[in-house]
């Protein structure tokens, strides 16, 4: 499954831990008021403040190690699958909006519950690409690699059934990405219909 390289995904999650181990020297990455003044989203911030970049930059913050490894390990494990299906350029194209559309979501949640929080972290981008991976399983006869349709849905399933029943887990970001994901998967992947040739590449 492994063989071949996929350098973007192993970017991303070096981005991610180069980051928090920057923050991590600077400060208490598992404290909210922290974790705002490095880009952390908050929807007062963006609505009332003008702080856009917040929708982008909370993809790349961490509240403490577990829940960096718990991200990384996800984003390693399935990024690497997509990457060879979709393209490097594809790839990170839907990995960053699928992580945008979360936090867009997210950020409508919270104004109409006005239920307000630091929000930080890859999971949205991460649903994105579980939801891509589940549209291209199904143009594939229920498989994409080692990885099964069923077992896709059965992931997300249990992903979002743990958000949902524990505290501090922003389901909607987690929603809001997998939607984005299977969506821009319709998009952009575009199936090889010749089974012996392998996945092509875009370089950038």
């Amino acid at each position: 499954m492994y063989q071949k390289k996929a350098p973007c995904t192993i970017a991303l999650a070096a981005v991610n831990i180069i980051v928090f181990l920057i923050l991590s020297f600077q400060g208490m990455t598992e404290d909210a008021g922290f974790m705002l003044e490095h880009g952390a989203m908050y929807t007062p911030d963006i609505i009332y403040a003008g702080k856009y970049y917040e929708l982008f930059t909370c993809m790349f913050l961490h509240y403490g190690f577990e829940h960096l490894m718990n991200n990384m390990l996800a984003l390693v494990l399935l990024g690497w699958q997509l990457e060879h299906e979709l393209g490097r350029v594809k790839y990170v194209l839907l990995y960053l909006l699928s992580g945008l559309a979360g936090n867009l979501l997210s950020l409508s949640v919270d104004l109409h519950t006005e239920e307000y929080a630091v929000s930080a972290g890859a999971s949205g981008a991460i649903f994105g690409i579980i939801g891509a991976l589940l549209y291209i399983a199904v143009r594939s006869h229920g498989r994409v690699g080692s990885v099964s349709g069923r077992g896709i849905l059965f992931m997300m399933a249990l992903t979002l059934y743990h958000g949902f029943t524990s505290g501090g887990v922003d389901n909607s970001a987690h929603i809001g990405g997998a939607l984005a994901g299977f969506v821009l998967a319709v998009i952009l992947y575009r199936r090889n219909r010749n089974p012996g040739q392998q996945p092509r590449e875009e370089v950038w």
